[in-house]
């Protein structure tokens, strides 16, 4: 049997554990738990960190579980990596090893408040203040507005940060601490490709800025040290993987661009999950897009690498729909919502590869000589290019109606009030 590398693919909805043949790329056994997110008022959405690495070890020991059915020895799983939810925001004691609040996840919308008040105070009142620095303009989706509302509402975080207990991250962040020792002795880091997502990192000097931190007013004594996206973090201290190296971290996005093998500037990859978001790599300078698109770190394949960038447009609410129409309006009866191809997990894949590749690891070769072939379904157009624009052009002036409609309809109810 070849060597093994498992991946932690923690996202908004649920958590897995994968684990791919090094040389051939193939899924071997994976497990799945679902995770109950919370919605204490109207636009916040909350997860228990806790229930996320129970999930984690959950689905790690089931994987297990079935990798022995399948008469598979589990000390062939020579590295673990970890994908994760973006921007969700975690903050725990060090101390005591205890989350200090639920995660923010990253569509929640309880900063628009804190995102008014922090625009407010810039030039012009300039959303796009600090995109020279970090590529992203101030809102709800960042990291760093949801630190500022913990530190602005919680007092356990106040009195954590003050007394220098206090440790934020990402999701990646909370799993790779847990898992190398939490409290006794854990790593608290994450990779470029998460830290570029917080508005706290410096997409050019590739670290932490001291001038972003002043602006929201974020200790960096609470921020993880920054990482390559393929390097050694440090060693599991989980008993069936004890001793295991943690090697890859990527945020789910740049995953799965790493996953479609989307290594060359130019290459896109678009990914309907929890949200939709199509990344494009624009190589190793970053590209800022005066069209809405987002810029970020893509990823960065090693300590000596070069990090490469990305053009990246999100929509928040894509996969979500469907499962609220199933919990909530009970239309959809079964999911018995699906069929898919032989290799869609390409988000668990892409940091696999990465995790493997690390050195020290060194049971994956990223050489283009060696990469796998993925294997697609092409679709070609059944309709003639004019009907394709014609139909193009009528689905743009509907967009185009429907914009603000929630404006234009709170203004004629005034006006049949008045009427």
């Amino acid at each position: 049997m070849d060597a093994l590398v498992g991946a932690i693919d923690q996202g908004t909805s649920s958590t897995r554990f994968l684990v791919f043949n090094a040389k051939t790329a193939q899924l071997i056994s994976q497990h799945q738990v679902e995770i109950e997110q919370s919605f204490p008022k109207e636009g916040w959405v909350e997860e228990d960190p806790k229930e996320i690495i129970q999930s984690v070890y959950e689905c790690m020991d089931r994987t297990f579980e079935k990798l022995h059915q399948l008469n598979i020895d589990i000390s062939k799983i020579k590295a673990v990596g970890v994908a994760n939810q973006r921007e969700t925001t975690v903050v725990w004691d060090k101390e005591t090893g205890e989350p200090l609040y639920n995660a923010i996840v990253w569509l929640d919308l309880r900063t628009q408040s804190t995102v008014e008040r922090l625009i407010n105070k810039t030039p012009d009142k300039n959303k796009n203040y600090l995109k020279h620095k970090t590529g992203l303009p101030i809102s709800t989706y960042f990291s760093a507005v949801k630190v500022r509302w913990l530190l602005d509402n919680v007092e356990e975080v106040q009195r954590a940060v003050l007394s220098g207990r206090a440790m934020f991250g990402t999701v990646d962040s909370w799993i790779i601490w847990c898992l190398t020792g939490g409290k006794d002795g854990g790593v608290h880091c994450t990779d470029v490709s998460n830290a570029s997502r917080t508005m706290l990192f410096n997409i050019h000097t590739m670290d932490w800025d001291p001038e972003l931190c002043r602006y929201f007013d974020i200790s960096m004594e609470m921020l993880p040290k920054v990482k390559s996206s393929s390097e050694i973090y440090g060693m599991m201290k989980t008993s069936n993987l004890e001793g295991v190296p943690i090697s890859g971290c990527l945020g789910d996005q740049s995953a799965a661009l790493v996953g479609q093998m989307c290594f060359q500037k130019g290459q896109t990859k678009n990914t309907y999950g929890t949200g939709c978001f199509l990344l494009r790599n624009t190589g190793h300078k970053p590209v800022l897009s005066e069209h809405g698109l987002l810029t970020t770190v893509a990823y960065k394949l090693g300590k000596e690498q070069p990090a490469c960038y990305a053009l990246e447009g999100s929509v928040a609410i894509a996969g979500a729909v469907v499962r609220w129409l199933k919990d909530n309006m009970g239309i959809v009866q079964s999911s018995s919502d699906i069929v898919k191809p032989c290799m869609s997990e390409t988000t668990a894949l892409g940091v696999a590869m990465a995790a493997g590749s690390a050195e020290g690891v060194n049971v994956w070769n990223l050489s283009p000589d060696s990469l796998p072939r993925i294997t697609c379904e092409k679709f070609q157009p059944q309709i003639n290019c004019d009907e394709s624009d014609f139909r193009f052009a009528r689905w743009k002036k509907a967009v185009q109606r429907s914009m603000n409609w929630e404006t234009t309809e709170s203004d004629c109810a005034d006006g049949d009030k008045q009427h």
